[in-house]
């Protein structure tokens, strides 16, 4: 597959092989780490980000895109729907369908709540389905919550709000075991043991898979749960804007169908925004790996009714997405690939980074090797690194890829690629959304009574920097959480009188801060169209 351009640097890696595979490049230092994430991580590039005028993030400055769509206009007005004759009434609305919303709508179903889920595509449409490398728990021997604990926090740059990282550590081990119970074929040893990885920053083997499959398997069995539980979806179908009710609680939302654009209003005594990650605003004109509808809805909706966002300047950037083919430009070649032995190695068949630093710290190196160290190999759609994934068999086995990353096998062997016996080309990919809204461990916005957040719209959960294996943790840990406290809070609540004044308050913000814009948000999906 690979054309004669590229010969040279192959040879240079098949060369260098057996003696990368004994090397063992020097962990940075802290201070090295810093210097290298300020001078060539995408979230320090001052000029790629703007200030917000309006909202109760006022002042703090966040990438441009995010501006520009947290401070446009809403898709209706307060007179566009009536809100006195709503189409659904339910105790929790749930929007989003992927794992957040699926374990949360669980878990609001077994404690009794009529629970709806809203999605604008399909259920499981959304990065869950995507996520492969695996998830972390510390439930073995040699770990623990407290050392998981040390590794995330060190990770996220020690800006974790403490109360939900320890949340997130505490509660994985039943977390797994919950998945396990519903039907999560997680990969097994002969003695029925689940085999556990180490991930990028973890010093702990505690990554549980199946194979490279693991978003999409999870995803499966919540999946099937909701059906099997009868939980009304609602598919095709966006929420473009939340009800408050007049005591200034969330109430419910503004739904339109995607297809025929009809409005529909759903009345709630609690709502659980699990919309997911900001990818497809390709911030900087990064590809991503996120999935067709990673738009950012729910930090829109949220921001526009008054809660705060938290860390939403920051974003992961994984450090390896393909880049080569374009075919399959940004798509996530997943970071188990390093944990099985394949390292990093430039254009001179040298490698050049430890394979597990942290991704923040990866994705840099990368960045600096491509850039001033012109060290990086021409794609002809850019520049890339290669990751040597032939070292996983000489190192585990003949077999092993085939076993332990199929859908990476096949995504390449598609189009002539076989990762056994050659490497693969990789550059970073707009992954995972760091920051989002502003919640309490029981996952209630911090400023917006009844309005709860799960999943990849959550910030400060891992601080500025997410590892390996805790976004499929997060989705399940903080879902399930969301679903069993809007349920309690449902008990209790009396919906007041339903208005959308938040609307018009907000235009006037805008107007008031002197923002002129076209522009109207949630943006729902990317526009692909080419531009006359």
């Amino acid at each position: 597959m690979y054309s004669e351009k590229f010969q040279k640097s192959l040879a240079a890696v098949e060369a260098a092989r057996e003696h990368n595979i004994a090397l063992e490049p020097a962990r940075m230092t802290a201070q090295q780490k810093e210097d290298l994430l300020a001078a060539y991580h995408p979230d320090y590039k001052k000029d790629e980000f703007a200030e917000l005028t309006v909202g109760p993030n006022k002042g703090e400055k966040v990438p441009t895109q995010l501006v520009e769509i947290l401070q446009a206009h809403s898709r209706i007005t307060a007179d566009s729907v009536d809100l006195t004759k709503p189409d659904y009434d339910v105790d929790v609305l749930v929007i989003g369908g992927g794992g957040a919303g699926a374990s949360a709508a669980i878990e609001a179903n077994e404690a009794g709540a009529n629970v709806m889920i809203v999605t604008k595509l399909r259920i499981g449409d959304a990065n869950t389905m995507m996520a492969e490398g695996g998830i972390q728990a510390a439930d073995k021997e040699n770990d623990s919550p407290a050392t998981h604990f040390v590794d995330a926090y060190g990770g996220g740059h020690f800006a974790a709000k403490k109360e939900l990282l320890s949340k997130l550590v505490c509660d994985a081990p039943e977390a797994i075991q919950w998945l396990s119970n519903l039907g999560v074929e997680f990969d097994k040893d002969a003695d029925g043991n689940m085999i556990t990885t180490h991930g990028g920053g973890t010093s702990r083997k505690r990554m549980h898979a199946a194979k490279d499959y693991s978003g999409a398997e999870i995803m499966r069995t919540l999946r099937d749960e909701v059906i099997n539980r009868g939980i009304p979806v609602v598919d095709f179908t966006a929420a473009i804007e939340l009800i408050l009710d007049e005591n200034g609680n969330a109430a419910g939302a503004v739904l339109m169908n995607m297809e025929t654009k009809e409005l529909l209003v759903a009345k709630a005594k609690t709502v659980i925004i699990a919309t997911g990650g900001a990818g497809r605003m390709h911030y900087q004109g990064f590809p991503t790996s996120n999935h067709y509808g990673a738009t950012a809805d729910g930090l829109v909706l949220g921001y526009r009714v008054g809660a705060k966002l938290l860390y939403a300047e920051t974003l992961q950037y994984h450090p390896t997405g393909a880049a080569y083919p374009e075919q399959i430009f940004g798509a996530l070649v997943t970071e188990k690939v390093r944990s099985l032995g394949a390292k990093l190695v430039n254009v001179n068949g040298e490698a050049f980074m430890h394979p597990l630093e942290t991704r923040d710290v990866s994705a840099a190196s990368i960045i600096r090797e491509c850039s001033d160290r012109g060290n990086g190999v021409d794609t002809g759609n850019g520049k890339g690194v290669w990751l040597d994934t032939p070292m996983i068999e000489k190192i585990g086995g003949e077999g092993t890829i085939e076993k332990r990353i199929p859908a990476m096998m096949r995504m390449f062997e598609k189009y002539g690629i076989d990762i056994r016996k050659e490497p693969i080309l990789v550059y970073p990919t707009l992954h995972y959304q760091n920051g989002g809204l502003d919640i309490t461990p029981d996952g209630m916005t911090t400023n917006v009574k009844n309005l709860f957040v799960a999943g990849e719209a959550v910030g400060g959960i891992h601080g500025k920097n997410r590892l390996m294996g805790n976004s499929l943790l997060d989705i399940i840990v903080f879902g399930r959480s969301a679903g069993q406290n809007a349920a309690k809070v449902s008990k209790e609540t009396t919906v007041g009188a339903l208005t959308l004044d938040h609307v018009a308050k907000f235009e006037k913000e805008l107007a008031d801060a002197g923002v002129e814009t076209e522009m109207v948000s949630p943006k729902l999906l990317p526009d692909y169209r080419r531009k006359k």
